[in-house]
């Protein structure tokens, strides 16, 4: 067996001689919410993970049709009846501070992953049991297990190298000023505001980095997001709303783009961390299925989404190849889920919070959820909560019921393993299967697609059953942007990359 492998202020200073022009270029973009901590082994934010994009690369990166493709890197072999990889880096690269890139940074990055307290990504890497400097440009990941999605999570955060020398400095403060190996470093962050990076002049790939300096400003309602970047405050927006897309198409001054997205929207339910788990909806499985049967998830995605979102009741679309066919997505059945709820014993209407970030079209989704589930029985209390506060509350326990997305991963294991196996870093609601947990184990430690397929459709059964978490959708990663930006292409990861963005 082998792995396959609402407006900042940006004014440009204009100087000119001899009759040519040059200028400071800024390119300001306006994101969905604010960001959690900027530390990549902390960090649990999509719009974070957007963020690093400029400041932090990784070992690996994807391509837009999702092949794994050197960056810190730029070779690797697996060895040891794949329970060893052995990385080469590219030589030549410095952080921010100045510090080389080396094979001792990288595993001091790693360790840091899997040993500091908080950290987000030692469930990605967990399969790493010891990181060897084989030389200064070469290490070894020794791993307990082979583990088939690693190389995979190695393009997102689990592999993003951070200064050693910054990060001791730091400790955990380290998301306040973090420092990296990316084309840009940091400058400033005023919360809820703008954050602010500025091109890295020994950048390893310096020749792809044409804009001078990115600001990102957070502004959680679409239609401000979109009437900044009409009027030219912004030049670039992520997660346009579908409703929009006339609008944008509509102006000759802008472009859109799209692309379907890894990750899916669903609702985490708190089954066991905490007092407020101790309801109807987390204490019996049968209260969870009436929930799922009384949402039409077809009507929701044309309700909120015009059509153009894909409904799902799994961690992955049903275009993926690991998608469980068998268990296809569930027609609303408003009988079937009364039947449920008489078959629970419990009294209705059931009283279920529902805490959700608190920008207008989660908050449009959260009223069709209220509305569709009051039918089946359900007494639906919404609770619309700044991003980042409603993150730490569900970590904390302090929730019911979650509606939250997962941007997604290359790798199936990257949408589910963390979230559900027992004491995985993103399992809010403490759900714990020995089924599930067996089953996403041994996905972990295979290579073949149809082997790791019977799997993850154990797994799923299981799930569908249980239901920790309802999955209602999988969105398109949707952009908007000003015609004097060129080079933007999206990703199914929805990160935008600054490498080859122009602006006139």
């Amino acid at each position: 067996m082998k792995f396959t492998k609402a407006v900042v202020f940006a004014a440009a200073l204009l100087a000119t001689t001899g009759g040519i022009a040059s200028a400071e270029t800024t390119l300001r973009i306006g994101l969905n919410e604010d960001p959690d901590v900027l530390d990549p082994t902390l960090a649990r934010t999509f719009v974070g993970r957007i963020v690093f994009a400029s400041i932090c690369d990784k070992l690996f990166d994807i391509t837009t049709d999702l092949k794994v493709v050197p960056q810190l890197a730029t070779d690797y072999k697996w060895v040891d009846d794949d329970k060893g990889l052995v990385i080469t880096l590219r030589q030549g690269v410095v952080f921010q501070d100045g510090e080389p890139m080396n094979a001792q940074a990288v595993k001091y990055s790693l360790e840091r992953h899997l040993t500091m307290q908080g950290s987000m990504r030692k469930g990605e890497i967990s399969a790493v049991a010891s990181v060897d400097v084989v030389d200064d440009h070469t290490v070894k990941l020794n791993l307990s297990t082979p583990n088939a999605p690693l190389v995979a999570q190695l393009t997102d955060r689990a592999g993003m190298i951070v200064s050693p020398k910054a990060a001791e400095a730091l400790k955990d403060k380290f998301g306040t000023a973090p420092v990296c190996a990316g084309p840009y470093k940091f400058v400033e962050r005023v919360a809820q505001d703008r954050i602010v990076v500025q091109k890295f002049d020994k950048y390893w790939d310096k020749d792809k980095i044409h804009i001078d300096k990115i600001v990102f400003q957070p502004i959680p309602d679409t239609s401000v997001r979109l009437a900044n970047l009409r009027s030219g405050g912004l030049e670039l927006v992520e997660r346009l709303q579908p409703t929009d897309l006339g609008t944008v198409r509509a102006d000759k001054n802008l472009k859109d783009a799209s692309i379907v997205s890894l990750g899916y929207q669903g609702i985490t339910v708190n089954l066991n961390n905490g007092p407020r788990s101790k309801n109807p909806l987390g204490q019996d499985a049968r209260v969870r299925q009436a929930f799922s049967l009384a949402i039409d998830r077809e009507a929701l995605n044309k309700v909120v989404f015009n059509g153009e979102f894909l409904p799902g009741n799994q961690w992955v679309p049903s275009t993926s190849p690991y998608y469980a066919k068998s268990l296809a997505v569930p027609k609303r059945d408003v009988a079937k889920a009364k039947e449920l709820l008489k078959a629970a014993g419990v009294t209705t209407p059931v009283s279920v919070t529902l805490m959700f970030p608190n920008d207008p079209v989660q908050t449009q989704v959260a009223q069709v959820i209220q509305s569709m589930t009051a039918e089946a029985g359900f007494d639906v209390k919404l609770q619309a909560t700044e991003f980042a506060t409603s993150l730490d509350l569900s970590e904390k326990g302090d929730m019911e019921a979650f509606d939250i997305g997962w941007s997604g991963r290359t790798d199936p294991d990257g949408n589910i393993f963390s979230f559900v196996t027992t004491k995985g870093p993103f399992n809010d609601g403490h759900y714990s299967n020995a089924t599930v947990d067996k089953e996403l184990t041994a996905a972990r430690t295979i290579g073949d697609l149809s082997e790791r397929q019977k799997h993850y459709a154990a797994a799923a059964e299981q799930l569908l059953q249980d239901l920790p978490i309802i999955y209602l959708y999988h969105n398109k990663w949707i952009y908007a942007y000003t015609t004097k930006l060129s080079g933007f292409a999206p990703y199914p990861d929805g990160l935008i990359r600054p490498q080859g963005l122009t602006l006139q």
